[in-house]
């Protein structure tokens, strides 16, 4: 269920399209098999199959490799390793390097005989099959020298450092007023360390490449969730000009964030497809997915807040304390939602780094504020509890009236409306605060609730429209759509900019002949899509205005705003004609514009965030210390919502997750040999349908003139935000157990239990 309140600005009183909750345009391809994924270009004549063999250390070198047996396989046609892989640039150095580096730096394979983490690619074996060429893998014959390496986090913390930087160029640290003083002098204290462990990505589609060459120019079929990217690092990489470089990418499969860099599939069989001179398919494994296509990694959260007796903050402190790799640092920015969720004249975020012996972790599922929220949203229900305040009185009076740190007002800031609606709908008030004090048969019953936010963001963006003389219009954007309904949003976009029905609108994207775009990530894709396909609609209006005028000089008088285009027809001084005629009589073989966004002065004047409040009832078996979510509620504040049954779906989709990280999802790391134990889907857990309740969505809508064109805000990513959260509390509620280490697990909360 999710439900619309639209406060509508007069300008979009005549909109048709946007706003409904629109079937997906591209759901008949997809639920009949009809959209291509990147392994299933069935159309490539010739292609053959790689499989990548990885290393069975995480720390050494090789020091010997046989390959001649796998090489006499039947159907091998090519092994290849260290010793005969073409050139390619160094890697570069350890430190996190600028925001745009970061995704289009030379990732090289197989350059030299160094193991720098368990299953890193050691061999790539291309056959006629991807069952023969699998079968040869285990014909190679590796002897390495193992070194000693870091793999226990915990056991180096005193060796953590300050990177230069936080992922998405953030600062490091920051500090407001005399933290220590503060919180030494308030008149309640919390002082608690929470701590989220590695996760994994596991969407639906693992990585995934074909790679085809004709003559120099190569062109690759993949799951990208941003086509520029993907296309510099492997232009890079290759050390090939750009434009001689073509990703395509119309459907994935998802991405949470996996998908945002190249990695050892689309590298390797680019390699390979050039030396055999055929097309080559890789495909990851889903073992092979938890070494090579990044994690989340593992934190403690030191949360530190002081308050007065009346409930008012004078002191807040979140320090993160986060695993990285040796040879390539990621900084999730965990701590930085801090600097402007709550008021406090005294504040302070830092982010420290201990280098282990890892793959490098990666963006995922909203970097930073998914685990940061989880482990500090706990802390703030923690002081509300010592504090003797219900948690939504407790953050209404610390809430900022401009942003704590940066000094500039909001764009708009509703987190306060949906803390009250979700509790009025949720019913709240029927919480009992004392825990332990609600009861359901054998389930102890609790309420818990968090609040949610998330940046919101704009990037710089293209997008071609082309109006035929049929009456159909072409949208053209690199953009791609990760299962978030990017064709159908930009559909609706195209109708209302243009007065076409959605029927008579294509949208074609995930190509990089198409015009660039900030492509799917960080909850940025809808606006800054949306908006440069608004954007190019309203210059293809102006040309088409332009052109008729040219045709006929009578119209010249006609003013600007009394043309009007609706019902697919452009009417002015009084007559109307269908705009496919149109533009067939004034220009046969079509009219064509473009339009573009980027990040404007309001990104540096406002503060710009997507709010949302989660509720959620848990049962917890009294005996066995079972786990039951009962319902969930979410209010999200997210500006003026596009397509309300694609919003529901990601809204649902973050909710899930929060589950999954509250109760479930955890990869541990073998502290001795470095590797992650439970390396599949039978052994890493994620909620399945048993474990999800009906989930209900409520959408507070305000249209955010400061954002974008459209008003509308990031949603992708809000869902998960401070939802595992909201769960935990709801188990500390009925429990009165406050487990501390996610997830919370059977045997944490029994322990509280006895």
């Amino acid at each position: 269920m999710s439900e619309n309140r639209t406060n509508a600005s007069p300008s979009h009183t005549n909109e048709t399209y946007i706003g409904r909750p629109l079937d997906r345009v591209d759901g008949r391809l997809k639920v009949t098999g009809g959209a291509p994924y990147a392994y299933e270009h069935v159309e490539i004549a010739g292609a053959v199959h790689g499989y990548i063999l990885g290393a069975a250390i995480a720390k050494g070198r090789m020091a010997a490799i046989d390959t001649a047996e796998a090489e006499k396989a039947p159907g091998v046609l090519y092994v290849m390793t260290h010793r005969n892989a073409p050139s390619q640039p160094d890697f570069g150095p350890s430190v996190t390097p600028t925001v745009p580096e970061v995704f289009t730096r030379a990732r090289p394979m197989l350059s030299d005989d160094r193991v720098r983490f368990y299953d890193e690619p050691v061999a790539l074996i291309v056959a006629e099959t991807f069952e023969a060429a699998r079968a040869a893998a285990s014909l190679i014959r590796v002897r390495y020298e193992t070194e000693p390496g870091r793999y226990d986090m915990e056991a180096h913390l005193a060796e953590a450092y300050a990177p230069q930087r936080t992922n998405a160029g953030f600062e490091t640290d920051s500090a407001v007023g005399d933290f220590e003083g503060a919180f030494a002098a308030a008149e309640v204290r919390l002082d608690v360390s929470y701590t989220t462990p590695y996760q994994h990505h596991n969407p639906m589609e693992p990585h995934a490449t074909t790679a085809v060459w004709s003559g120099d120019d190569l062109t690759i079929y993949t799951g990208a969730q941003t086509i520029a990217n993907f296309r510099a690092g492997i232009a890079n990489t290759l050390q090939l000009p750009p434009e001689r470089v073509r990703i395509v990418s119309p459907f994935v499969g998802g991405g949470f964030g996996a998908k945002l860099i190249v990695h050892a599939d689309t590298v390797l069989a680019a390699l390979a497809a050039r030396v055999v001179g055929r097309p080559v398919k890789i495909a990851l494994t889903r073992q092979q997915m938890f070494a090579n296509a990044g994690h989340r990694a593992k934190m403690k959260h030191d949360v530190r807040l002081g308050a007065d007796r009346n409930g008012r903050l004078v002191a807040i402190s979140h320090d993160v304390f986060s695993a990285t790799s040796g040879f390539e640092e990621f900084c999730e920015q965990t701590a930085v939602f801090v600097r402007a969720l709550y008021a406090s004249q005294t504040r302070r975020t830092r982010h420290r780094l201990i280098g282990l012996d890892t793959n490098r972790g990666e963006w995922m599922r909203s970097p930073g504020e998914a685990p940061g929220m989880l482990a500090f949203e706990c802390a703030i229900d923690e002081m509300a509890e010592q504090l003797g305040l219900d948690p939504i009185e407790f953050r209404i009076r610390n809430e900022p009236t401009r942003d704590p740190e940066r000094d500039v007002p909001f764009s708009t800031r509703n987190l306060v409306a949906c803390m009250q609606e979700g509790a009025k709908r949720f019913g709240w008030k029927r919480r009992n605060s004392q825990p332990r004090a609600m009861r359901d048969g054998r389930f102890l019953v609790g309420y818990g609730m968090a609040a949610a936010m998330r940046p919101n963001y704009i990037g710089a963006t293209r997008a071609r429209v082309r109006l035929g003389g049929n009456g159909h219009l072409t949208v053209q954007a690199d953009m791609t759509d990760i299962g978030t309904g990017t064709y159908t949003i930009l559909t609706q976009i195209a109708a209302d900019a243009t007065g076409l029905p959605p029927s008579a609108i294509t949208v074609e994207l995930g190509d990089s002949n198409f015009p660039r775009t900030a492509g799917s990530g960080g909850s940025w894709g809808a606006a800054s899509s949306g908006s440069a396909v608004h954007n190019a609609c309203l210059a293809l209006r102006e040309r088409i205005v332009a052109e008729a005028r040219r045709a006929d000089p009578s119209l010249a008088s006609v003013a600007a705003g009394d043309v009007d285009f609706a019902n697919g027809e452009i009417r002015w001084a009084g007559r109307g004609e269908p705009l496919g005629q149109l533009v067939g009589r004034l220009a046969p073989s079509g009219i064509e514009a473009e339009g573009q966004v980027e990040r404007g002065d309001d990104y540096r004047n406002f503060s710009q965030h997507s709010y949302g409040a989660h509720f959620v009832e848990a049962g917890v078996d009294i005996d066995t210390g079972e786990i039951r979510i009962r319902r969930m509620l979410s209010t999200i504040g997210a500006g003026r919502i596009l397509n309300q049954k694609t919003a529901r779906s990601q809204v649902i989709g973050g909710m899930t997750w929060g589950i999954g990280a509250a109760l479930m999802e955890e990869s541990v790391l073998d502290p001795r040999y470095g590797h992650f134990v439970n390396h599949d889907l039978a052994e890493y857990h994620v909620p399945v349908n048993a474990d999800v309740p009906f989930l209900e969505v409520v959408f507070l809508e305000e249209h955010d003139d400061k954002a974008n064109v459209l008003g509308s805000k990031g949603i992708g990513e809000l869902g998960v935000c401070g939802t595992g959260a909201a769960v935990a509390n709801a188990i500390y509620n009925a429990t009165g157990v406050r487990v501390r280490e996610f997830p919370i697990t059977l045997d944490k909360l029994l322990a509280g239990l006895a």
